[in-house]
């Protein structure tokens, strides 16, 4: 039986393991995905060879710490600068990145066409793919930081309450509003918020956030991390299965 998995150092708002359990069942499929929650990646290939996994999703905080473990990189995980799904074939670990695309897809549909700039909170994993996206789909954007003197251009949350006025998309990448700590949200502030600013979430879990409540009060249009969860983790079936069918 092929085993796949979720590495993380805290898992308990994993959703994944559900979604990928539906799969394997629905499809017949004589596969398991666990979660593992490791507390740092030392030893890591001595770990797959050990439960023999043949690939694996990798979340908060692993996802750029990961990349120099990794044998190959495809190039658009390269250029993101993290990972999100690994390949495990031959031996090699191979590094992928599913999150921007996900990203990119469920995030086309709700466009509008004021939405030309965004402000991206956060500065992890999960920013430098939503990043990516944005630059693909041709929209500019700024990242906020509550520490924006130690990540060079970045800019602090005061200053993303002005930029607001007139940045009408705003995606949160941050865990702050994320299950158990459901009652923070990331915006300190709602009046910024109107009808024309879409707010993205990539927090599944709770499905809405403060933050996207806050903004729902507001008459912005707001979007919820599931659609991209689930995109992301097709996306990254379809990497394994490919590998699974050619051995």
């Amino acid at each position: 039986m092929k085993k796949y998995g979720l590495i993380g150092k805290k898992l308990g708002h994993s959703w994944s393991k559900k979604w990928f359990d539906d799969i394997f069942q629905s499809q017949g499929i004589q596969a398991q995905y666990s979660l593992y929650e490791l507390p740092s990646l030392q030893g890591l290939r001595q770990w797959v060879a050990t439960e023999n996994l043949s690939g694996f999703n990798v979340t908060i905080p692993y996802k750029v710490e990961i990349l120099p473990l990794l044998d190959l990189i495809d190039p658009a995980a390269q250029s993101i600068g993290a990972v999100n799904c690994v390949e495990v074939t031959g031996g090699l670990l191979i590094g992928h990145n599913t999150d921007a695309p996900a990203f990119a897809q469920t995030l086309s549909p709700l466009l509008a066409p004021w939405h030309t700039r965004a402000l991206i909170l956060g500065t992890g994993g999960a920013s430098k793919a939503v990043a990516h996206a944005l630059r693909q789909l041709g929209i500019e954007y700024t990242l906020v930081s509550r520490t924006p003197l130690a990540h060079p251009h970045t800019i602090g949350y005061s200053q993303a309450l002005h930029e607001a006025a007139e940045t009408y998309l705003i995606v949160n990448c941050t865990p702050v509003g994320m299950y158990p700590r459901c009652d923070a949200s990331p915006w300190p502030s709602t009046p910024h918020l109107g009808h024309k600013h879409l707010c993205y979430d990539l927090i599944y879990n709770p499905a809405q956030t403060l933050f996207l409540q806050q903004a729902q009060q507001c008459h912005a249009a707001i979007q919820g991390g599931l659609a991209m969860l689930h995109r992301q983790a097709q996306l990254s079936w379809e990497i394994w299965e490919q590998t699974r069918r050619v051995k």
